[in-house]
């Protein structure tokens, strides 16, 4: 699909530029040429398409279906879909969080949507199509629906609402059914304008991203060795996953900045399951989205939650190493 893309990277690099082909600066050049434009297209594609879906189904609109309707188990699913849906990291999914909350959702579909989120969305399915291919990313983005639904279950499970802040609290207690809103009826073709200038933003938000993200990874694709990283975090360690979480957890980036590193982790590697592990770890769970949480939830509940995440990851990323 984009072999002429990489003709253009080689005729850029090797021919205008004269770098010669197979030495460690014209190897990080032509990844960084191939890698940026690949992925520029791929996510411009994907978020107009992810446009479409959005404007059609609007926040408040969702918000106010999952606190009205009984789902009989299904509005785990429906949350978590809607979390992969929607363009947001785990900070700018904390405000989303609070609105549900507020809006009477039970706290465990709200959790469903929070770890969704920040995992899944058209960034990083644009970027994960263009670095592991259309098998892998379709596994990725059905096992971060599946664990956000199975972590919103058990932390709904749990009874945690007296964990929540006296604010929330009394919000809960409280809570009152909004009506729908009137919403203008567009048609597709007045709606597109807004959708292309809704897919640029998202791209001019994470293109520095994408490029320090690629920069990085192609430094590391053209000058670090094969099996550099293999051997701290190896196929043969039986702890590799864990350790590749617990050292993401403290890190804060969005898809656009670790997936291009990823990719090198398993071109040098690390198998695939364990650096996709540590991703969920750096884009799931960060300490930004601790602090902003902390509005909402006692440090209990923040470390319950971040518990019970960071195990779903961990064996998510065995599951990945099983059948990748």
């Amino acid at each position: 699909m984009f072999d002429w893309l990489q003709n253009l990277s080689d005729w850029l690099i090797y021919s205008v530029f004269n770098i010669a082909q197979g030495t460690k600066l014209g190897d990080a050049l032509n990844f960084f040429v191939y890698d940026t434009i690949k992925i520029l297209i791929l996510l411009f594609i994907i978020t107009t398409v992810m446009g479409v879906v959005n404007s059609y189904f609007p926040v408040d609109k969702i918000r106010n279906y999952l606190s009205r309707n009984k789902l009989f188990g299904l509005e785990y699913l429906f949350a978590s879909t809607f979390g992969a849906i929607t363009p947001f990291c785990s900070c700018s999914s904390v405000p989303l969080f609070i609105g549900f909350v507020k809006g009477g959702i039970p706290l465990g579909v709200t959790f469903a949507f929070l770890i969704t989120s920040p995992l899944v969305n058209e960034v990083a399915i644009a970027l994960f199509i263009g670095m592991f291919g259309l098998k892998a990313t379709l596994i990725y983005v059905s096992s971060g629906i599946l664990l956000g639904m199975i972590g919103g279950f058990i932390l709904g499970k749990l009874k945690l609402e007296k964990h929540l802040s006296l604010w929330v609290q009394g919000v809960l207690a409280n809570a009152e059914k909004e009506g729908d809103l009137e919403e203008e009826k567009l048609t597709f073709s007045k709606r597109l304008p807004s959708i292309f200038k809704e897919a640029f933003l998202i791209i001019k938000g994470v293109f520095w991203y994408i490029i320090i993200g690629i920069g990085i990874g192609a430094m590391m694709h053209g000058f670090i060795p094969t099996g550099f990283f293999e051997q701290y975090i190896s196929k043969n360690n039986p702890f590799a996953v864990p350790i590749a979480v617990i050292l993401g957890v403290p890190m804060y980036s969005n898809a656009a900045g670790v997936l291009p590193i990823i990719q090198v982790f398993v071109q040098k590697g690390i198998p695939i399951g364990t650096a996709i592990a540590f991703m969920m770890a750096v884009v799931g769970l960060s300490i930004p989205e601790a602090t902003m949480l902390k509005k909402v939830m006692t440090w209990k509940l923040i470390v319950i939650f971040f518990g019970v995440v960071a195990t779903c990851i961990i064996i998510s990323g065995y599951v990945f190493n099983l059948i990748l």
